[in-house]
């Protein structure tokens, strides 16, 4: 079953978040509410710790100040603590570089309602999910645990999302590019697909 077009449930979860010039970071509170009328990834990861999530982290906070300049915040998410997502902050240099907040998911309620929970083994799959101004899904992957995602493509996608948002009678090719050349179809995609 997709989950295009899935509004996201009512959720409210502490997360670590040490912005750019803090010296220690704060606890706060996300919910729902806070993502309305703007654009968010949600970025699952199995769990602190780990081998390939810090990479990944890595990679999108290298690409988080492009993010924001789109108005999209990122939410890093695993089904660990907030209290163990500030042990590690504090003790791995990859992960003690990031400044966008990382959800603490303990009862794996986020992982449920985004479909990514591994019952067996209390952890997340690794995936990627775009969420609109409206609380919707609006282009989600899921890859294998042992293999990285990349930010750059992802940041590609949220502003091909963003222009086929604005610009609802144009779409996006293979490799599309702010300022590349788009699409427009000669018949109503809408419920085609």
């Amino acid at each position: 079953m997709s989950l295009i077009n899935k509004e996201i449930s009512d959720f409210s979860a502490q997360a670590f978040l040490k912005k750019e010039g803090d010296a220690k970071g704060d606890f706060v509170t996300f919910t729902k509410a806070d993502l309305k009328g703007k654009w968010s990834v949600f970025f699952f990861y199995p769990a602190d710790f780990t081998f390939v999530c810090p990479t990944e982290l890595a990679d999108l906070q290298d690409q988080y100040a492009e993010f924001q300049k789109l108005g999209c915040e990122i939410f890093a998410v695993s089904c660990d603590s907030h209290f163990v997502h500030k042990a590690w902050h504090e003790s791995s240099e990859r992960v003690g570089k990031l400044t966008y907040p990382m959800l603490a998911d303990p009862t794996a309620k986020l992982a449920r309602d985004f479909d990514v929970y591994i019952e067996d083994v209390g952890l997340s799959e690794r995936g990627t999910f775009v969420v609109n101004p409206e609380g919707k899904i609006v282009s989600y992957e899921v890859s294998a645990g042992n293999v990285g995602r990349n930010a750059q493509e992802l940041l590609r996608k949220v502003q091909a999302l963003q222009f086929v948002a604005e610009h609802g009678d144009e779409v996006c090719p293979a490799r599309w590019k702010p300022g590349d050349e788009t699409l427009k179809p000669t018949f109503d995609l809408v419920g085609k697909l």
